[in-house]
């Protein structure tokens, strides 16, 4: 079945939950995974904090009220996921002030293409960045989010978010062309 719009979903959700969770499945997963995976990194760190985000959709979805698009409310969900688990691995984070070496040793798995030097240098810039400014970054570059929705994940504000993207991407703009 193909969902016009997330309305439906939530109504589909709400009158039969099995086949609106397979619906927001369908829609959101790929999104999600994503969304989390460039923040924590590690495939199998992302697959548990997106499932524990579908399942923290699911049983708050009658507490939606609409008060922002649903696509906001499910990323909103995923970035305080995300968020947590990298709480718990906090002292783990690189920053640009880290040496060459740390830098190089980002956890690597098979989910990632890593003969493409420009996207692991790219991502390694992106990982450098403080929590704020690399939300930011990926839910705009990535994602393609507008400034007002990107504010209404991080609990932030359009102008906010802004100065975080462009703070971020000038920071690895820099990171990109230094020999790192």
């Amino acid at each position: 079945m193909k969902i016009k719009d997330d309305r439906e979903l939530v109504m589909i959700a709400a009158k039969e939950p099995e086949k609106g969770f397979r619906c927001l499945m369908a829609k959101y997963k790929d999104a999600v995974y994503w969304h989390i995976r460039r923040l924590v990194v590690v495939h199998e760190d992302a697959q548990d904090a997106t499932q524990e985000t579908f399942v923290r959709i699911f049983r708050s979805l009658s507490d939606f009220k609409g008060e922002c698009s649903f696509r906001s409310w499910v990323y909103r969900i995923a970035t305080n996921e995300a968020l947590r688990l990298l709480n718990r691995y906090r002292d783990d984070r690189v920053s640009l002030n880290d040496s060459v070496d740390e830098l190089n040793s980002l956890i690597a798995d098979e989910y990632v293409d890593y003969s493409d030097l420009e996207v692991v240098k790219l991502q390694k810039a992106i990982l450098t960045l403080p929590t704020k400014q690399q939300l930011a970054f990926n839910l705009r570059y990535y994602d393609d989010l507008g400034y007002d929705e990107i504010a209404g994940i991080i609990g932030s504000t359009a102008d906010g978010v802004k100065s975080s993207y462009h703070i971020a991407k000038d920071k690895i703009i820099k990171y990109m062309n230094s020999n790192n």
